[in-house]
């Protein structure tokens, strides 16, 4: 009879065969009534899974993450099974677990409305409250597509027709509705409370623009009111945050139809985009980079030699003159390599970091594209380190030390690291793969930094690490990334002559920090919501003058600012003092310098910080000093 060890190290013994739910109950009956599943030996189960042996078992509740998944695949099935009640003739399709949330695709034969939205949604609360039990069977693959089509899901037959023969399969029954699905899912439909439709889209089936376009309702669960609620209100604040509205709002971008995916930067957006390339330009020049710049425009044949051409070739924009085939560059690295080939290098040279603000394109699908976030013109802080095998470990930790100041100076102290290994379609041996993951992750421990791996997510030619940032509203954006090559240098024939004479391969680096610029000003506009740093901000001071009378001194000030480096305009409309600090407050300046009579007579100028604060009356030297303070600290 079992002997069920829990996580804690205490054991417990039954003298008949028990079910996780069970095990719960005769631990109390608190965590019995909040078990969703459990995981048996590591598998994850339903919580009426029966065990007869002895087994290590984890009880799953809502509080981790594997319980909040459960939750939201059993929201999903829930979402299908109100669909089917409400509109019988909609076909299933699948419906997984998403970030936040789930989704599920459906054919019908018209659009969902918001009214459908509202309707399915209050029928799922209905299903929920009928508290009705989820069981659990298994059918031969045959079998199982045999039934779908007796129920007139084909989509869900032709998913089940591509799974190996004798593989038996899971299907999960409440009340009138059964689904196709591994599990596990919760006990019963009395689990789920907290959960709201958020929105319906497009989707291709099986992704596939030649296929019929389906319907995707999304939703979103939680284990509890609170938690809900707080998702809402931050995809609320979300919404004002928007980039693309504040973009709008206060004058940085546009992107229109004439040039999908790519950027139009105005005035103000671009002093924050040079903003950014200045400072990036200084850190990496004093971290021994060698800023470059390479062709927009180059052979196909270059990018067959280093791979790219098979892997990306659908992405690329290609162009065809006097018999010739290019390709717009979609990446740097390759031309870098052209770059190092130039001479013949000695093991001295080495390591060589180059770097370059190089702009790139890909041919991203419509669909696909959101603002400055997802776009097809793009300029990387792109960088390759040329080394030897021996200093990948320390090179990669210069480089995490420089990662980490450049975000800190950005106002991001929250980053996720992930390691991330070898895929199933690569190129280089498993030796090369061994020493370029063990490299990286050495790197890592040596600076005491927490990683996770994520397996089978490396690049082709190596693994890498990604950094993460988590911004104020708790979102993860992949920026930062280093990726060790030990592939291409050999494809494009780098050579360097080691310390005993002889012909060696370089090791190759491939590193970003920011990644897209315009993806990184898009995170920076939402982070901030337009209220720019001091060193960032496209206006960093505006002068006001509170009558005609002090328009000459204002003007002065004006020009002694901007030669001192700062972005300073002045405001000399005929317009009462109220109004003018109003409107610049709105664009967030972050400082507002008013001048009156008083200060023309006493030389100075009055103060104001974005938040209000007055700082008084100073000379313009003192000003002078206090922004290149606050500038330079980058608070």
């Amino acid at each position: 009879m079992p002997v069920v060890t829990l996580p804690d190290g205490s054991s417990r013994s039954f003298d008949h065969p028990v079910s996780v739910l069970d095990v719960a109950a005769d631990i109390g009956p608190g965590l019995a009534k909040a078990t969703l599943a459990g995981k048996v030996n590591g598998k994850e189960v339903d919580a009426a899974f029966v065990m007869d042996d002895d087994v290590k078992l984890e009880i799953i509740t809502s509080k981790s993450d594997a319980g909040l998944e459960v939750l939201r695949h059993s929201t999903a099935h829930l979402l299908a099974q109100a669909v089917k009640q409400l509109f019988p003739e909609a076909q299933v399709t699948i419906g997984p677990v998403i970030d936040d949330g789930f989704y599920y695709d459906f054919s019908y034969s018209r659009a969902f409305t918001p009214e459908d939205l509202a309707a399915i949604e209050k029928r799922m609360q209905e299903i929920a409250k009928q508290n009705l039990v989820v069981t659990r069977r298994e059918l031969e693959r045959d079998d199982a597509v045999e039934h779908f089509k007796a129920m007139g899901e084909d989509f869900k037959a032709e998913i089940i027709s591509s799974i190996p023969a004798n593989e038996p399969l899971s299907l999960y029954k409440q009340g009138d509705f059964e689904d196709l699905c591994r599990g596990p899912h919760v006990p019963s439909t009395g689990s789920l409370q907290y959960f709201k439709l958020m929105k319906v889209a497009g989707a291709y089936w099986r992704g596939d623009s030649n296929n019929e376009m389906l319907q995707r309702i999304y939703g979103t669960a939680w284990s509890s009111k609170k938690e809900l609620k707080a998702y809402l209100n931050r995809l609320e604040e979300a919404e004002k945050r928007d980039h693309r509205k504040l973009g709008k709002k206060f004058d940085y971008f546009h992107i229109q139809e004439d040039a999908p995916g790519m950027v139009f930067w105005h005035p103000k957006g671009w002093s924050i985009y040079t903003a950014i390339e200045s400072y990036m330009r200084k850190v990496q020049l004093q971290n021994g980079y060698q800023e470059v710049k390479t062709p927009q425009i180059v052979d196909k044949s270059l990018w067959q030699r280093s791979g790219h051409w098979d892997k990306f070739r659908d992405n690329m924009f290609t162009v065809e003159s006097e018999s010739r085939d290019y390709a717009v560059k979609p990446m740097n690295c390759p031309c870098h390599v052209q770059v190092f080939n130039q001479g013949l290098k000695s093991y001295r040279d080495l390591p060589l970091r180059l770097a370059e603000f190089g702009s790139c394109h890909r041919n991203e699908a419509s669909g696909t594209l959101q603002g400055l976030m997802r776009v097809r013109g793009f300029v990387q802080d792109d960088g390759h380190i040329f080394c030897s095998e021996a200093t990948i470990q320390d090179e990669v930790s210069m480089f995490t030390d420089l990662l980490f100041q450049v975000y800190r100076d950005f106002g991001f102290d929250d980053v996720i690291i992930r390691l991330s290994t070898r895929p199933e379609q690569r190129v280089g041996s498993d030796e090369v793969w061994d020493k370029a993951e063990k490299a990286l992750s050495d790197a890592l421990d040596s600076k005491s930094l927490d990683f996770e791996y994520l397996p089978g997510e490396g690049a082709f030619y190596g693994p890498k690490i990604e950094f993460s940032l988590k911004d104020c509203l708790g979102r993860v954006w992949q920026c930062g990334t280093i990726q060790v090559d030990f592939s291409m240098p050999g494809r494009l024939d780098a050579q360097f002559v080691a310390e005993d004479g002889s012909r060696q391969t370089p090791v190759m680096l491939h590193r970003a920090i920011l990644g897209s610029f315009e993806r990184f000003i898009g995170i920076l506009i939402e982070e901030y919501e337009g209220a720019f740093p001091a060193w960032l901000a496209p206006t960093q001071a505006v002068l006001l003058n509170i009558t005609d009378n002090q328009a000459e001194y204002v003007q002065k000030i004006e020009k002694i600012l901007q030669n001192s480096g700062f972005r300073v305009e002045s405001d000399l409309r005929n317009e009462k003092i109220g109004f003018k600090i109003r409107e610049h407050t709105i664009q967030k300046v972050p400082y507002l310098l008013v001048v009156g009579d008083k200060e023309v007579e006493n030389g100075t100028i009055a103060v104001r910080e974005r938040g209000g604060k007055d700082l008084g009356a100073l000379k313009v030297d003192d000003f002078i000093a206090h922004l290149e303070s606050v500038i330079s600290t980058k608070t």
